[in-house]
């Protein structure tokens, strides 16, 4: 999958514009907190940013290569949930339901989703489990 085109508008649904948003997050800056880290991949997955996506994954459960799917286009995300994930905390957990739409139709993926941060201070996905 190639990256796509950068809207105005941070496709994580913040409503605030992608360079104030996640575009920072995809340049390298820290999330501040697990649910942070939670929008800025929704958003890598949104624009096609595998290498994002690679980066922000835990070293310990992280694929050696990820292939996303064009045909995919990710829509919405709702974050229903936090536990810890804070500005101080060291680990947390994000409940989250993400919209999507394939040719087939549209669909959701719902996922409670644990997260770390190293000692870079930066967070990064560990797993999740589907809800």
């Amino acid at each position: 999958m190639t990256a796509k085109a950068v809207p105005a508008l941070c496709p994580c649904g913040s409503g605030d514009a992608y360079a104030q948003c996640c575009g920072p997050l995809h340049d390298g800056s820290p999330a501040p907190t697990a649910a942070r880290l939670m929008r800025s991949r929704f958003s890598a997955f949104a624009l096609g940013q595998q290498e994002y996506l690679l980066s922000s994954w835990d070293p310990s459960t992280r694929p050696e290569e990820l292939t996303l799917d064009d045909t995919i286009e990710w829509r919405r995300l709702f974050i229903s949930d936090t536990s810890a994930g804070g500005e101080d905390d060291n680990h947390g957990w994000v409940a989250f339901t993400a919209i999507g739409r394939t040719p087939a139709g549209r669909f959701e993926q719902a996922e409670r989703s644990f997260f770390l941060r190293g000692a870079d201070g930066h967070w990064r996905y560990v797993d999740g489990e589907e809800r």
